[in-house]
């Protein structure tokens, strides 16, 4: 039964000897010239200006939302899509129930102005 697996196994190896292999030859073919201004933490080279930590605008979490909302309801509407004959009257329920959470989530979104272009 074991022996079922050692094609996934095989490719694990594989994979993980590519990965060494490709770090390790980057490490000594690589160029090596490090100064002060490479070891800086910004690889960019500039000086840090201001603190390390600011306040982000709401607006990137109402975007993130956006897609999160989205995303998830073509998740649930395409195998629902699929097999929506076999669901029958519980299957239809679960998706209005769906539904309902999905239009309250782009009502706030709508309301927070997450839909406003600017």
């Amino acid at each position: 039964m074991l022996i079922d697996y050692l094609p996934i196994l095989t490719l694990f190896l594989v994979a993980m000897f590519i990965a060494v292999f490709v770090i390790v030859l980057s490490r000594y073919l690589g160029p090596q010239r490090p100064n002060r201004r490479k070891l800086m933490p910004y690889e960019s080279g500039m000086e840090p200006i201001g603190p390390a930590q600011r306040r982000f605008p709401i607006k990137f979490n109402l975007v993130a939302m956006l897609f999160i909302l989205f995303d998830v309801e073509i998740i649930f509407l395409f195998p629902y899509a699929l097999v929506y004959r076999q669901l029958g009257i519980p299957g239809l329920a679960a998706m209005g129930v769906f539904f309902v959470v999905l239009v309250i989530g782009l009502i706030y979104e709508w309301r927070r102005g997450a839909l406003r272009w600017e």
